[in-house]
């Protein structure tokens, strides 16, 4: 069997928390813990509340089981399949430390679950600003919270009040304090009614996280425009434990929607230490979508691809990672891996979700791994995120 090179420090560059039940409502100010989220039982299930409008179930967040068994996302989201249900690691930071221990994974790098995997659950639900706010503030205190008693092992992604380009600014300033190594931001502020992210309007934002050295993540499926993928391109005659399957592929997609519009948009001329992340959404599309954002361009406005300082393909190398796991490469990773770029590549494992690396990440990947160069595994499997985000 192929092993990895000694001394690895694998950094997982992408996992989920789940939200326990009292995260909110532990910190609320007095008076507050009712307009908070908040768990409520209503017709024989648990919800989220906030300001009394339910925005989703008070789920597990995860389809894998106390006894480590991975179940399919279907039956995950059944009835009876709450936070109790779940890996206890999935939800509870110092449980997560042990496994991460037990799987040899030296740190891990956190999103969320039930509020949005970038937050929008929050702001589609309330419509009292203050409180969505209060919100906002309330997760990631609880989240550089976790990070601190971690010892920096876990780092968590705090989430953007996207509906207010000048609240960003002040949280990611505030996050920065705190100790934060990135932020976690909706490809679609738009649906928030902020502008688009290509808008010169987020200037000022984008200036803050790359002086900050805050790398801003783009997580698949976290707004509501991406999250559209996931819901309408399967066929409705497709088996029900198919159409995941073809919606989470589908979800890979979507990333290639900020990759172009943000090279093309000149932000990066205009803001070049910035930094991005392309969370979950896989390598393989790279290099397609590469030479195809520099033929399109050149092809459609010409006028305006000269205007850009570096072709678009090039931003790629010095604005972006992305994210990989399963991915074999067609049988070549050294030659993928090659063609993206090797420092502009994370590992990660997804845990708890249903296309996570489990039970064991690390043999999972040993043979595909395994086939690249020395130097290469110590990049992507670590290096490179250990880099980043200066741990």
């Amino acid at each position: 069997m192929v092993k990895l090179v000694e001394g690895l420090r694998v950094v997982d560059a992408d996992s989920h928390m789940t939200e326990r039940h009292d995260l909110f409502t532990e910190r609320a100010p007095k008076g507050y813990e009712d307009k908070v989220p908040h768990v409520q039982r209503i017709n024989g299930l648990d919800m989220w509340v906030v300001a009394g409008k339910s925005f989703g179930r008070a789920g597990s967040g995860g389809t894998i089981d106390h006894d480590g068994k991975k179940h399919p996302w279907k039956d995950s989201q059944g009835g009876d399949w709450g936070i109790e249900s779940v890996h206890p690691a999935a939800w509870d930071a110092g449980r997560r430390i042990t496994l991460m221990d037990e799987l040899g994974i030296d740190t891990q790098v956190v999103y969320p679950n039930a509020i949005g995997i970038g937050g929008q659950n929050l702001f589609n639900a309330v419509a009292d600003p203050t409180i969505v706010r209060l919100c906002v503030e309330l997760y990631n205190d609880a989240m550089a919270q976790v990070q601190a008693e971690s010892g920096d092992r876990l780092l968590p992604m705090p989430i953007m009040p996207a509906w207010d380009i000048a609240a960003c600014v002040r949280e990611a300033q505030r996050c920065a304090e705190m100790g934060y190594r990135g932020v976690n931001m909706t490809a679609d502020p738009q649906d928030s009614g902020s502008p688009d992210l290509g808008d010169p309007a987020w200037d000022p934002f984008w200036e803050v996280c790359a002086g900050l050295n805050l790398p801003v993540h783009f997580h698949i499926g976290a707004s509501q425009t991406s999250l559209s993928y996931f819901g309408t391109t399967y066929w409705p005659s497709q088996d029900d434990y198919v159409k995941p399957a073809i919606g989470g592929a589908s979800l890979f997609q979507n990333n290639s929607r900020v990759l172009l519009n943000s090279a093309y948009s000149g932000m990066f001329d205009r803001h070049p230490d910035l930094k991005m992340v392309s969370v979950e959404s896989g390598i393989g599309w790279v290099p397609f979508m590469l030479e195809a954002m520099d033929y399109e361009l050149e092809e459609n406005a010409p006028e305006y691809f000269h205007k850009l300082q570096k072709r678009p393909s090039e931003y790629f190398a010095s604005n972006w990672y992305a994210t990989f796991w399963f991915e074999k490469g067609r049988g070549d990773l050294q030659h993928l891996v090659d063609t993206v770029g090797e420092d502009n590549i994370m590992f990660e494992t997804d845990f708890p979700h249903p296309t996570s690396l489990h039970p064991n990440p690390l043999e999972m990947v040993a043979e595909q791994v395994g086939s690249l160069r020395p130097e290469t595994q110590r990049k992507v499997m670590g290096e490179n995120a250990t880099k980043l985000y200066r741990v």
